[in-house]
């Protein structure tokens, strides 16, 4: 079945092009917030991770526009094509530069149904056949603007919008769920192991900033500290497999926030054991050892064996000294990146690492936080389970949807 084709603008209450410069930020949270192309990705706009701004800038940037909820936002460069509802009633964010903003004639076009068309294989293929430049492609305002988009009448287009958009709705409730039991473990962590508020605190003496039955002891104590391997190509871009095999990215892919429970590449036990790859165990926590990841500090929990890769290190615990749960709090907490070493390119050795001298609580301590964050982390692995699995549903129905082939 094919829709007839129109122009994206003449559906559109709005359909303008952001203030296209950058706009002068600040280094602490003001209410107003400023969107970049990073935080558009997938259907979703990420306003967790933004810029800020003062209250004369954001008037400033706002003269064309502000989005509100309803929206659908269009990345025109770095990359093409990156689309995101805005879901949120928050009143001051505005969007930053190479953002393309519409606003759907609710009488014409479905919002939630203009995310998923511009999502669609029809039109990603049209936006990167109109993306060009000499270093990074770009898609021009005025295509931004007449991009032909299939417009079937307004009661299918509600139809697709609502099937779709259950499956992000749950996503994107999901990571809200994450968030808050994320925090409330990293609370529990911060008050048993760095203000020293534990169970029985009361109870025990301290000297020198050490509670009665704590030792500061070298990291290497609690853990064994080990690169990840050299992967031939051949061994790569698997979409499913027995072992996860993660490299740098995987870190900041969607779904993974705190454990690592999807990957975009796998390897069978066969190609495991021909290059003899050495999986990491259940409860390693993976970060990267080299340049911006190392920089960006992003530490995951890997709840399954895992392969990863030599761009980045494995910190298995030593059951007899410390417990999983415990070792990820502390080393995304700690500062790991001001260990490294080399001027232009940041680098950490295990050796190094090893040698960090850490306040190691008791075990009896460590198994009674065990107990209460455990449950929480599996709950986060079950969410972000359900969340990929309702992103692959999703993407198998959306281009069916689009060209005709099923009706929702």
């Amino acid at each position: 079945m094919s829709w007839p084709l129109v122009p994206v603008k003449e559906l559109c209450e709005l359909a303008v092009d952001c203030v296209n410069k950058t706009a002068p930020t600040v280094d602490y949270e003001t209410e107003f917030k400023m969107i970049r192309t990073t935080n558009v990705k997938g259907g979703f706009i990420n306003l967790d991770e933004v810029r800020y701004v003062t209250e004369e800038v954001f008037t400033k940037w706002t003269r064309r526009s502000r989005p509100r909820y309803g929206d659908v936002v269009l990345t025109r460069e770095a990359p093409v094509g990156e689309v995101g509802r805005f879901t949120s009633n928050d009143d001051k964010v505005f969007l930053g530069q190479r953002l393309f903003h519409y606003r759907p004639n609710p009488e014409k076009l479905d919002w939630n149904y203009l995310a998923y068309a511009l999502q669609s294989p029809q039109v990603q293929g049209r936006l990167k056949g109109m993306g060009f430049g000499a270093t990074v492609d770009h898609v021009r305002v005025g295509d931004a603007e007449n991009l032909p988009i299939p417009c079937p009448p307004f009661t299918v287009q509600k139809t697709i919008g609502d099937t779709l958009s259950t499956y992000d709705d749950l996503i994107e409730n999901n990571r809200r769920r994450i968030q808050l039991l994320e925090q409330a473990a990293r609370l529990l962590y911060m008050e048993w192991f760095v203000h020293l508020r534990f169970p029985g605190h009361e109870h025990v003496k301290t000297k020198d900033g050490v509670p009665e039955g704590w030792s500061k002891v070298e990291l290497g104590k609690l853990c064994n500290l080990r690169a990840g391997g050299t992967f031939k190509p051949k061994y790569q871009g698997q979409p499913e497999g027995d072992l996860p095999f993660i490299k740098v990215r995987d870190l900041s892919r969607e779904g993974n926030t705190i454990a690592i429970t999807g990957a975009d590449n796998w390897v069978t036990l066969d190609e495991c054991i021909d290059f003899r790859g050495k999986p990491f165990s259940p409860s390693t926590t993976v970060f990267a050892k080299i340049g911006e990841g190392l920089r960006q500090n992003r530490v995951r929990f890997i709840v399954r064996e895992t392969l990863i890769d030599n761009n980045m290190m494995g910190a298995t615990p030593d059951q007899r000294a410390t417990v999983g749960e415990y070792l990820y709090f502390f080393l995304r907490d700690h500062d790991i990146a001001s260990y490294a070493g080399g001027a232009a390119i940041p680098f950490l050795s295990s050796k190094v690492l090893e040698g960090v001298r850490v306040l190691a609580p008791p075990m009896q301590s460590l198994l009674l936080f065990q107990d209460e964050v455990a449950p929480m982390l599996q709950q986060v692995v079950n969410l972000e389970q359900q969340s990929a699995s309702a992103a692959k549903a999703r993407d198998l129905l959306l281009p069916r949807l689009m060209n005709g082939e099923i009706t929702a």
